[in-house]
């Protein structure tokens, strides 16, 4: 279902070492990862749809296609902007857009499905049984 207005949320997240770029050297400034920025992005959208779920739901991510446009350094805050523009049953898809203090830097649609928490839970469950005593692939 195209939606005919879309439901917006916007959230401001600042830039912390933990989520910057390292391995360009000490003569460069540490700037927001792009998996932080896909990271805010999808934050943003599980928040921007929550009210929509119905008890004991929640969303998952299951796919990001991103352009990240810009570098934003440590210290600096990031406007990220959800739009839900279709529902499809469980599955929904967002353009988002986010912003730095001095220009738009990144861009992505975002696509979300809507998951039973206990569901989810026991299957996630049943990999780590199945998987006991195994090391990772």
């Amino acid at each position: 279902m195209l939606l005919q207005e879309p439901r917006v949320l916007e959230r401001t997240f600042t830039v912390t070492d933990d989520l910057a770029v390292h391995f360009l050297g000490s003569e460069v400034t540490p700037a927001l990862s792009t998996p932080g920025l896909v990271l805010w992005m999808e934050l943003t959208s599980r928040e921007n749809i929550a009210s929509l779920l119905e008890e004991g739901e929640d969303t998952v991510g299951v796919s990001v296609s991103i352009k990240h446009l810009a570098p934003t350094p440590v210290g600096m805050k990031v406007r990220v902007v959800s739009r839900l523009v279709n529902v499809e049953g469980r599955v929904y898809s967002f353009a988002v857009e986010a912003y730095d203090e001095v220009e738009k830097v990144g861009e992505a649609t975002h696509t979300r499905t809507s998951v039973s928490v206990m569901r989810f839970a026991s299957r996630i469950d049943a990999k780590r049984t199945r998987n006991a005593g195994n090391l990772p692939v």
